[in-house]
């Protein structure tokens, strides 16, 4: 399974990619929207977890790029901001799951694999 993992914030990043090494994914790491899209290019990945507030372009535009090109990859976004139309909106472009940082390892776990349940009844 391999996982890309989309945030600004390397601290995120790499407590994200201890989570998800430890569920045996092989993971992918990139500081924003534009870096995603070149490894999403080269690669097939099981599932995107995009923070939605990047400098540049944000989670949402990359949503919407990622459902437009590949849309058989599921999405789980995170948030420090988790507000109601913020939530909504990103139902609406298309993802799965939507997780509030911060987060525990075993929330975050959870959650992708309520995705990778879905997934595969899909």
């Amino acid at each position: 399974m391999k996982a890309l993992i989309v945030d600004d914030d390397q601290i995120v990043l790499d407590s994200c990619r201890r989570v998800f090494e430890a569920e045996g994914f092989e993971v992918y790491l990139v500081p924003g929207a534009e870096k995603a899209r070149e490894e999403l290019e080269h690669n097939i990945f099981d599932l995107l977890l995009i923070d939605v507030k990047m400098p540049e372009q944000d989670g949402m535009y990359l949503m919407r790029e990622v459902k437009e090109q590949w849309p058989e990859v599921p999405i789980l976004v995170m948030s420090g901001y988790p507000t109601p139309e913020t939530i909504g909106d990103e139902f609406q472009l298309g993802a799965e799951e939507f997780i509030a940082k911060p987060f525990t390892p075993e929330e975050l776990i959870e959650t992708v694999r309520k995705i990778m349940r879905w997934k595969e009844y899909r």
